[in-house]
């Protein structure tokens, strides 16, 4: 098993091949400019999926031309204005991860956009390459959906909002997962690096991570074959860990700090669907949700449309 220290993320080796991207990236040492984070399929050594962190200064504006690739803007704090075309989108915000469901804006391929932000702010912006051309399109924070998963202190809330039955995109899934102090989500470990019609989708995953009040939590990948992902993470705000193998879980929330993360996902198969395994040897868990009742901590904010359960 891997350990990373977050200080000093492993060096590459200079007189070897190309090292493999390092699985866990620290916050900073992806930055790019603008982008507090810059994640995408060249740096993470895959074909799909991608993850920025555009951070904008009161009345700053940035230019994204979306390439191959579809787009997610998301506010993670703050709100903007995004512009593509003959669309013009105004994303309300929030205050934080922690303080509520947001809105967001759907970019296609092969578009220019601009966000804007008066009072500034940053914002994730989700993305994967993509083959059809989807309409610009507005997501409204009341439509939503908002899932209550697990139970006990496995309790988490998901924020379904570009979930693969919540919101039409071409290859991307996206979801929020918002885990109270001193509980486990992604849990029992699961993994999805295989295409299995009908009961596992392969899909490359990043985990973007947020710490309510700073401190630490936890994240653990492990092999699912020889030779595969294995990561145990000390995260912290602005963290990220790439997933494109591997049984991942659990992220695990220390006590007095709720934990986010945003999960962006993208894969080969023709069909968008999250599609996972559960670990042969954790899945059992499951079994015990039925007669525990849900952490009474969640929702951590209000959901503003039906809940689904667990």
């Amino acid at each position: 098993m891997s350990t990373h220290d977050r200080h000093r993320p492993a060096a590459p080796d200079r007189d070897g091949p190309p090292a493999a991207p390092d699985r866990y990236v620290p916050a900073g040492s992806a930055a790019d400019g603008p982008y507090a984070l810059r994640i995408g399929p060249e740096e993470a050594g895959w074909a799909h999926s991608a993850l920025r962190v555009l951070e904008l200064a009161p009345g700053a504006a940035h230019f994204l031309d979306t390439g191959d690739s579809e787009w997610i803007v998301l506010p993670l704090q703050g709100g903007c204005t995004v512009r593509t075309e003959d669309e013009t989108f105004e994303l309300l915000g929030r205050r934080s991860v922690f303080s509520g469901v947001t809105d967001f804006a759907y970019l296609p391929r092969d578009a220019r956009a601009q966000i804007a932000s008066g009072a500034g702010g940053r914002f994730a912006l989700a993305g994967a390459k993509c083959g059809r051309r989807l309409p610009a399109r507005y997501g409204p924070a009341p439509e939503v959906p908002v899932e209550l998963r697990g139970a006990g202190t496995c309790s988490r809330q998901v924020n379904n909002f570009a979930a693969a039955d919540t919101f039409d995109c071409d290859r991307l899934i996206a979801v929020e997962v918002l885990t109270p102090g001193g509980n486990w989500s992604s849990y029992p470990p699961h993994k999805h690096d295989h295409h299995q019609p009908g009961v596992e989708s392969e899909l490359e995953e990043i985990y973007y991570f947020e710490i309510d009040g700073g401190g630490l939590g936890y994240h653990r990948v492990s092999p699912s074959r020889p030779g595969g992902t294995d990561v145990l993470a000390e995260v912290r705000t602005g963290d990220a860990v790439l997933i494109p193998d591997g049984w991942h879980g659990p992220s695990i929330a220390s006590p007095g700090r709720a934990m986010y993360y945003l999960n962006v996902m993208a894969g080969p198969g023709t069909g968008r669907e999250w599609l996972i395994r559960d670990h042969p040897d954790h899945g059992w868990v499951r079994s015990t949700w039925p007669g525990q009742p849900v952490d009474p901590r969640l929702p951590l904010y209000a959901p503003t449309t039906g809940e689904k359960s667990r």
